[in-house]
């Protein structure tokens, strides 16, 4: 089964897809989080794009397991996208949170440990200036959703321990 997964932030979401057999997620692209409708529109058309049959939502869930207002906030985009794509007629679509702990964190050490620019994405100027590299914070955004998707596609599958 296809699915895409979503790493939702409050400036962009990260976007990731799995190959149609369910077995491995890579990063796709980066959308702009500030307009809630239109980032539900784009999310569907890469559905129908990519015949998704699956969304998986990180869920940002604090080190002890509870939920936070963010997460409140992406428990609450998800049941609008889930609506709205019911009201789009993809009625099949399942949507699906998963735990994103360390997923960020994940995503910025491979990108770091494969040679990515903008090592740790500080800020450059040492006097407090937020100007980090988007283009780098956009990348993480997209493997961060790669590694949640990943999470939840290797949870699906049958354990082997048996045949070790």
């Amino acid at each position: 089964m296809r699915s895409l997964g979503l790493d939702i932030g409050d400036k962009r979401t990260g976007v990731a897809i799995c190959d149609p057999q369910g077995i491995l997620a890579t990063p796709l692209t980066v959308l702009d989080s500030k307009d809630e409708d239109t980032l539900i529109d784009v999310i569907l058309k890469l559905v129908k794009q990519y015949k998704a049959e699956r969304i998986v939502v990180g869920l940002p869930r604090r080190l002890n397991g509870e939920l936070g207002k963010q997460a409140h906030k992406v428990t609450t985009f998800a049941d609008k996208l889930s609506w709205q794509a019911k009201r789009s007629n993809f009625n099949q679509l399942d949507v699906q949170l998963w735990d994103e702990r360390f997923s960020t964190r994940a995503a910025e050490r491979l990108k770091l440990e494969t040679g990515g620019k903008g090592r740790r994405l500080r800020p450059r100027s040492k006097k407090g200036a937020q100007n980090y590299n988007f283009q780098a914070k956009a990348e993480v955004d997209a493997i961060a959703a790669a590694f949640i998707l990943q999470g939840f596609l290797n949870s699906c599958r049958p354990s082997n321990s048996e045949g070790l």
